[in-house]
C-alpha cells in the first residue's frame, strides 16, 4: 500500500511538472515569459487521479441522492406540494395559521429539501449554479403572496427565503471553507469572496453581526487562513552567496516560495470589507509580511529585483487603509515595512557610489521609486528622511500617483 502511495504521488508530482512546462510554453510564445514569476501563477491545474476519484464520488452521491425519497409520497417531499398545503391554510385560515407559528416553523421543515438539492452546489467551482435560479428557490420565492392584500411588514413569512439561505447556505459555506477551500488559490479565494459579498449585500439577516451562523463561517474563514500560514507557508532564509547564482536550486526555490508568499498576501486582502480590519491587518501584515515577506525581502541584496517586490506587496494593500491617517506616518504594523524600504534607498545610494553615470542614474530613478512606495503608505516621515539622504529637495512630485 505504501509503494503505490508512493507511485500515485510521483505520477502527480509528473503530471504537475507537465502542466507547468505548457504553461511556461505557452507564455514564451506569447512574449510574456519576462514579466511572469513562479509562485504568482495560476492555481496548478487537478491531477488526473485526483478528478477521476472526484468524479465518480459525485456520480455515486447523486445517485444516492435520489434514493432518499423514493418511498415517500411527492406530497411529503416535494417542495411544491408542501407549500402549497400551508398557503392555503394562511389564506382560509390566518389567525389560526399566525397563533400556530407557522412562520417559524417553514424554515425548518424546507432546511432537509433544499438541503437536498444543494448537495453538489459548490461556490468554489467556476461553473456554479446561482441558487436564486434553483427550483427550490424559485418555489418559496412568492409565498404567501398570492393574497389581494399581500404581506404586511410585521408578517415572518417575509423572512422565509433570507431565514432559509442564512440556516442552509451559511453552514454549508463554513464546511466548505474549512475542508475544500485553498487559501493559495486565488480563483477559488476571489469566488468564495464575490458570493459572500453579495449575500451580505443581498440578505440583511446575514450581515447581523449576532447572526450565529455568520459569526461561525468568518471563523472558518480566519482560522483555515491561519492554518495555511503555520502549516503551508514555508520561506527559507539562504545565506546571500548562495542565491547569487539565479539559475542554482536554491534560488529558483527561494523565489518560487517567496511569489507564493505574495501570492497569499494578496488573497488575504482580498477578504477587505467582509473581514473586520483589526483581523484582516492581523492575518495579512503581522502573521504574512512582518513573519515571512519582510524577513525575505531583508535577506536578499538591495537591487531592482527588490524594489520591483516591494511594489508589488505595496499594489495588494488596499487604498482605503491610507484615507485619512493623520499625520505624516503609515499603519502602525507597516512600520517594519517603511523601515526596510528606507534601508533599501540607503543601500541603493551606497552601491551606485563609485559606479558609471548609467549605474548611478539607475540606482536614482530605483530610489524614487521607492520613496514613491513611502509615499503611498503615507509614511512622509520615512519619505523625508530619504528625500534628504538622496538631496531631493522638492518632493511633491513624488508623492502625485501616475
Amino acid at each position: 500500500m505504501a509503494v503505490k502511495k508512493c507511485i500515485v504521488l510521483l505520477a502527480n508530482v509528473a503530471f504537475v511538472g507537465v502542466a507547468r512546462t505548457r504553461r511556461r510554453q505557452a507564455r514564451e510564445q506569447n512574449g510574456k515569459r519576462a514579466e511572469h514569476r513562479e509562485g504568482l501563477s495560476s492555481d496548478d491545474e487537478e491531477t488526473s487521479t485526483d478528478l477521476t476519484s472526484f468524479c465518480l464520488e459525485r456520480d455515486r452521491i447523486v445517485r444516492e441522492c435520489k434514493k432518499v425519497f423514493e418511498d415517500v409520497l411527492e406530497d411529503f417531499h416535494s417542495i411544491d406540494c408542501i407549500k402549497s398545503r400551508f398557503e392555503v391554510w394562511r389564506r382560509m385560515y390566518f389567525l389560526c395559521y399566525r397563533d400556530a407559528y407557522i412562520g417559524l416553523c417553514l424554515p425548518k421543515l424546507f432546511n432537509p429539501l433544499v438541503r437536498l438539492q444543494l448537495i453538489t452546489w459548490n461556490p468554489l467551482q467556476e461553473k456554479c449554479a446561482n441558487f436564486e435560479y434553483m427550483r427550490w428557490f424559485e418555489s418559496l420565492l412568492f409565498y404567501g403572496c398570492e393574497e389581494q392584500s399581500g404581506m404586511n411588514k410585521g408578517d415572518v413569512d417575509v423572512n422565509l427565503l433570507p431565514t432559509i439561505v442564512e440556516r442552509v447556505l451559511l453552514p454549508k459555506l463554513a464546511v466548505l471553507t474549512e475542508q475544500v477551500w485553498d487559501p493559495l488559490s486565488s480563483s477559488q479565494t476571489s469566488r468564495l469572496v464575490s458570493f459572500l459579498t453579495r449575500l451580505i449585500n443581498g440578505y440583511p439577516t446575514v450581515l447581523n453581526g449576532e447572526n450565529r451562523n455568520t459569526q461561525e463561517l468568518l471563523k472558518t474563514i480566519v482560522l483555515r487562513t491561519r492554518r495555511t500560514l503555520d502549516d503551508d507557508i514555508f520561506l527559507p532564509l539562504y545565506p546571500r552567496n548562495v542565491l547569487c547564482n539565479q539559475n542554482s536550486g536554491p534560488y529558483l526555490f527561494f523565489q518560487r516560495q517567496f511569489w507564493s508568499c505574495v501570492k497569499l498576501l494578496g488573497n488575504i486582502l482580498q477578504w477587505n470589507g467582509v473581514l473586520s480590519n483589526s483581523t484582516l491587518r492581523e492575518l495579512s501584515l503581522d502573521s504574512t509580511l512582518n513573519r515571512y515577506i519582510l524577513s525575505a525581502l531583508q535577506s536578499t541584496e538591495a537591487d531592482a529585483d527588490s524594489v520591483l517586490k516591494s511594489q508589488r506587496v505595496v499594489e495588494c494593500l488596499p487604498a482605503q487603509w491610507f484615507v485619512g491617517l493623520k499625520g505624516q506616518q503609515t499603519i502602525p504594523q507597516l512600520e517594519p515595512f517603511c523601515r526596510y524600504l528606507t534601508h533599501l534607498a540607503s543601500c541603493l545610494l551606497r552601491g551606485s557610489l563609485g559606479g558609471t553615470d548609467v549605474d548611478k542614474r539607475n540606482a536614482k530613478d530605483l530610489m524614487k521609486d521607492v520613496v514613491k512606495l513611502l509615499a503611498r503608505l503615507n509614511a512622509l516621515d520615512h519619505v523625508i528622511t530619504v528625500a534628504t539622504e538622496l538631496g531631493i529637495k522638492d518632493i511633491t512630485p513624488l508623492l502625485v500617483p501616475k
